[in-house]
């Protein structure tokens, strides 16, 4: 996305680390990814990039129905108060236009999250499609086993197609070692 006062505004944008992926069905590495999630968010923190959490709205009986217990931001997150959650029914987060409006001005985002193969795929489709620069954090994304592969292959393979499709792919250390 281009505009904006700086040349280098982002934000990152942390995509359904809900209580229930947690609890209901666990992603693989759910505690690993926590913790590679609390240091991006550190380190977004102290750079002084906008952040953001995304929640969806899963149907009535779905574990992330809201007011459903699975359906808050997972506590151990660290979510601050100033930072704002987007409700979504779809994979894509930018399908939110208040998501949009938010990040009017970025250049570039950040994104990590669950699940790999849907909502963390779909979001990053759409933010490359918006214009927007992508560096997704290749360790930081989870998602559960199916289709006959484990989740470690899956977030591989989702990995290869982000790249494939434009995005940068960094691990947790090589985006929070930067320096601006």
């Amino acid at each position: 996305m281009t505009g904006g006062t700086q040349a280098s505004e982002k934000a990152v944008i942390v995509i359904d680390l809900q209580t229930a992926m947690f609890e209901a069905e666990p992603i693989f590495a759910g505690d690993v990814i926590v913790k590679r999630v609390r240091s991006v968010l550190a380190w977004a923190r102290t750079q002084g990039h906008r952040v953001c959490f995304i929640r969806h709205d899963g149907g009535t009986g779905d574990p992330l129905a809201p007011g459903a217990p699975g359906w808050t931001i997972w506590p151990a997150l660290g979510q601050m108060e100033e930072e704002p959650t987007f409700s979504k029914s779809v994979g894509d987060a930018f399908s939110q236009p208040a998501l949009v409006d938010w990040a009017a001005g970025v250049n570039e985002v950040v994104l990590l999250g669950a699940q790999s193969d849907y909502c963390v795929a779909a979001t990053t489709r759409g933010a490359l499609e918006r214009g927007f620069a992508v560096t997704v954090v290749g360790d930081a994304h989870s998602t559960v086993d199916g289709s006959g592969l484990s989740a470690a292959e899956i977030i591989a393979r989702e990995n290869a197609a982000f790249e494939k499709a434009g995005a940068r792919i960094v691990t947790t250390a090589e985006l929070t070692r930067r320096t601006e």
